[in-house]
């Protein structure tokens, strides 16, 4: 049964239902109180299964049998455990080289495409893959890349590089689980090769805490350095002139660093603030606390801190050779043979009758230049303003005043800025200043997100919703209302002339070779499929689902209070959940309970890596009023909240996080926090609140530290470890709970004492002082418990890797409807494990056990 978006109510099971149709291959059926989030139907991995034989085997036999095959499994799939470092075998220790291939100077096949990431749920930088014949680059490597890559069938085995124009969560969110991907293909694993400015030491810093091998993470940065502090260390107007980052006979791929600074006295664009959203919004606050001023010829500037650097690229095509002219080669008395080959791979040969030299371009047509492409990131005004003063961009402007033989033609401009900022005035005329250039806006417009760019996952998704709109609700956005954005766009300038543009689409095109046809390529789009369409298409293949849909339709009305019926989805309506309960069938602790007490939402039951139909691991307690809490985050977690409850839902979702529970440090369990994070700290600008508090595992906090240098994520890491049941049930703990210290110091003392960390215990260096911040986390967490309602919240180890656990949460003891004392309803998450006891034993009395089952 597929969970992925699956809304956990309080119910009874369902009577059986016996249809004839099929949705989905037939398995065990499940209680609706027990939710397996679990990836059944897709399996991580398979194993052999004996082969039986009329014919009495030897063990032996079998053992070396089953072996060969698993051997011969291992080495066509995915295996987590080699990407981890972790597998046993015998096999040599890999390097994780890249295999050069041969490169292809003709190119007969070359163009930019876009590979959607984040353009329907704007929480990632849209990635752009530069293809040719033996080449393959990638820029930009948000969450969900992945994911996409898997339903297009984009083989990211054959990426040789990815190049970001930031360093950031938004950015390069997708680059660790890719790389885990890319170690366990094969026998030998795969590696590919990482470019960023030098912020991106930051972000490798972090990742080796969760990817055992540093030998699978190939980086090279360029531009200035930072020390560990975050200053820089090289003078950073050194780096003006493009960086030379691949130069061969394919293409020739340079970097123009764009630093932000704010010029004293510097104005708004068009002499008016510019409305930001929250990727701008986040990079000018870190400017708030940039390094000293520095003086740049006579002005003063504020350089800003890692993190805040971005890339201009420019990928520049080797030019078209003229056509060869025999003609005029017999004419120069040149004969048929070797030399005519010389001639056409540009070099001079000896005519054959005559003492003279003959040149290629005697006898070849002219040539055509190279297609050139420049992709910008300029994410926010002070970005701009250095933009405007870069002077080695001069020679791609038409209207450059140098030597003709420096002038340089631009084919096509890709544009990652903000809507917000392309739409002013003066970047409208920075961009008019490439004469004939196509532009394509790729950057963040809120028109991108009304189709869904994983039309997999939506097409069950609403298949589900139109079954039983109560465990499957219909995503947060599906229109086509406004899906204007596929026809080209006319973007008028100051003087009144058009600059004209197109917005980026899922899976365009922009050909590059052949030159015959160069220019923009729609043959891949998908087509536009509403949520209609998709329900006809069902009710095509399956007519008997109508009488299945009554079926439940009924069975909702029997079990509810309320006379009002649950209508059908008709033409374009989307069906909504209206749930309600029967009091006489709920558990006690459930007595009285209402539709906005709590929601439960699987924004992700894939194992391992995200996969067509599946998100990894990520759950949200919804507790509506009183907030909200994550157990893992799993990559794409922010984007899946998108999906659920539309953009603008999805922010007061993260908004009203009050703890995130990390079960334990394996990558498909934690890579989306810092996304999430980041855009918590953004949204809550100004806005007077506590920090998030983030419960895992001990090597997530070195993780996170480790990624505060690149980002600030306004949180307060609490290790698993206190947060057990022994920890909390501590005389320090009880102490601390009672509120009553006669002497603060002494208090302290004790609670130090008389936990895990106390004086002769292994645990003893790990906080010594008194009034650790440990304390200080486990009284955070104790007070956003008691603000959401919530009675506990108790990690239980469980049997997976190091540092793995489950957890409790329990909900505070409430007056049911004759006013009389009950118990809180009690939910179980599993995590990863094996058959656990101490998890069994913690199960016990569980209002709900959710198995996440995937390990």
């Amino acid at each position: 049964m597929l969970v992925s978006n699956l809304r956990l109510l309080f119910l009874t099971p369902f009577p059986p239902l016996k249809p004839s149709f099929s949705l989905f291959p037939r398995s065990k059926p499940y209680s609706l109180l027990t939710a397996l989030a679990s990836s059944s139907s897709h399996p991580k991995r398979r194993r052999p299964i004996p082969y039986n034989s009329p014919r009495p085997r030897s063990k032996s036999t079998f053992r070396h049998r089953d072996k060969a095959m698993e051997d011969k499994t291992e080495s066509v799939s995915f295996n987590k455990r080699r990407a981890e470092g972790n597998d046993k075998s015998e096999r040599p220790k890999k390097n994780f080289q890249r295999n050069k291939r041969a490169l292809n100077p003709t190119n007969t096949i070359a163009y930019v495409q876009f590979l959607g990431t984040g353009m329907d749920t704007l929480d990632t930088s849209p990635s752009v893959l530069l293809f040719f014949d033996k080449q393959r680059f990638i820029f930009n490597a948000g969450e969900g890349l992945q994911r996409f890559c898997t339903e297009h069938k984009i083989k990211l085995s054959k990426i040789d590089h990815i190049f970001l124009s930031r360093v950031c969560s938004e950015t390069a969110g997708g680059i660790p689980g890719l790389l885990l991907t890319l170690a366990g293909m094969g026998e030998e694993g795969m590696s590919v090769n990482v470019w960023g400015p030098s912020d991106l030491k930051f972000l490798v810093d972090a990742m080796q805490y969760f990817i055992p091998n540093a030998a699978m993470v190939h980086t090279r940065s360029f531009g200035p350095t930072y020390s560990p502090e975050g200053a820089p260390m090289a003078d950073e107007t050194r780096f003006t002139d493009p960086i030379v980052l691949v130069d061969d006979e394919v293409v020739k791929l340079s970097a123009i660093l764009l630093r932000p600074s704010f010029l004293e006295g510097s104005q708004c664009l068009n002499g008016v603030p510019i409305m930001q959203n929250p990727t701008e919004k986040a990079l000018d606050d870190r400017m708030d606390h940039a390094s000293e001023p520095i003086s740049l010829n006579g002005r003063s500037i504020h350089t800003g801190k890692p993190g805040d650097m971005s890339v201009i690229y420019v990928c520049e095509l080797p030019e078209i050779k003229g056509k060869f002219d025999p003609a005029k080669a017999k004419a120069l008395d040149v004969r048929p043979g070797p030399k005519y080959h010389e001639l056409q791979l540009g070099n001079s040969v000896k005519s054959d009758n005559k003492n003279i030299m003959v040149h290629p371009s005697d006898v070849m047509g002219p040539s055509v230049p190279g297609p050139i492409v420049l992709l910008v990131d300029c994410p926010t005004e002070s970005h701009f303003h250095e933009l405007l003063s870069i002077h080695c961009l001069s020679n791609y402007y038409a209207d450059f005043s140098g030597p003709p033989n420096n002038a340089k033609v631009v084919t096509c401009v890709i544009h990652l800025s903000p809507s917000s900022l392309i739409s002013s005035t003066n970047y409208q005329r920075w961009m008019k200043r490439f004469g004939s250039a196509q532009h394509i806006m790729a950057g963040h417009e809120r028109k991108n997100m009304e189709i869904p760019i994983l039309k997999a996952s939506a097409r069950i998704a609403a298949r589900l919703n139109y079954l039983c709109p109560q465990f499957f609700p219909a995503p947060g956005f599906w229109s086509l209302q406004h899906s204007d954005c596929l026809a080209p766009e006319s973007t008028p300038s100051s003087e009144g002339s058009v600059c004209e543009n197109i917005s980026a689409e899922n899976l365009l095109k922009f050909t590059l070779r052949p030159y015959a046809h160069l220019g923009i390529d729609r043959s891949v789009v998908p087509s536009k499929v509403a949520a209609a369409d998709v329900i006809n298409d069902l009710l095509s293949e399956n007519p008997e689902i109508v009488d299945a849909a009554q079926c439940v339709s009924q069975f909702w009305r029997q079990s509810t209070e309320t006379k009002e019926e649950i209508r059908f989805v008709q033409e374009d309506t989307v069906m909504v959940e209206e749930p309600w309960f029967s009091e006489n069938t709920l558990p006690s602790c459930l007595d009285n309970i209402r539709r906005d007490d709590l929601e439960i939402v699987l924004l992700g039951t894939g194992s391992s890596q995200p996969s067509k139909y599946r998100n990894v691991s990520a759950i949200h307690i919804n507790l509506f009023s009183n907030g909200g809490l994550l157990l893992d985050c799993g990559e794409g977690t922010l984007g899946q909240l998108k999906r659920r409850y539309g953009v603008e839902g999805a922010d007061n979702a993260v908004r009203g996080l009050r703890c995130i529970w990390i079960s334990h440090i394996h990558a498909d369990h934690h890579t989306g926090l810092a996304r999430i994070l980041a855009l918590r700290r953004t949204l809550l600008k100004g806005v007077p609140h506590e920090p998030v508090v983030v419960v895992g595992p001990r090597q997530l906090k070195s993780y996170l530290d480790a990624y505060q240098r690149l980002e600030d994520l306004d949180m307060q890491f609490l290790d698993c470890r206190n947060t057990t049941d022994v920890s909390l049930n501590a005389p320090s703990r009880a102490t601390d709970s009672n509120k009553h210290h006669s002497s603060p110091r002494k208090d302290r003392q004790q609670k130090v004492d008389s936990t895990l960390f106390a004086k002769g215990s292994r645990m003893e260096s790990y906080w010594k002082k008194p009034g650790s911040p440990v304390d200080d986390a486990v009284l955070s967490l104790q007070k956003v418990l008691s603000e959401a309602g919530l009675e506990a919240l108790i990690s239980v180890p469980v049997i997976h890797c190091s540092q793995a656990f489950g957890v409790v949460l329990k909900a505070s003891k409430r007056l049911n409807s004759v006013g009389k004392v009950i118990p809180g309803w009690k939910l179980v998450y599993s995590g990863d494990t094996r058959p656990c006891p101490a998890l069994i034993e913690a199960s016990r009395g569980a209002t709900i056990l959710i198995h996440e089952a995937s390990s």
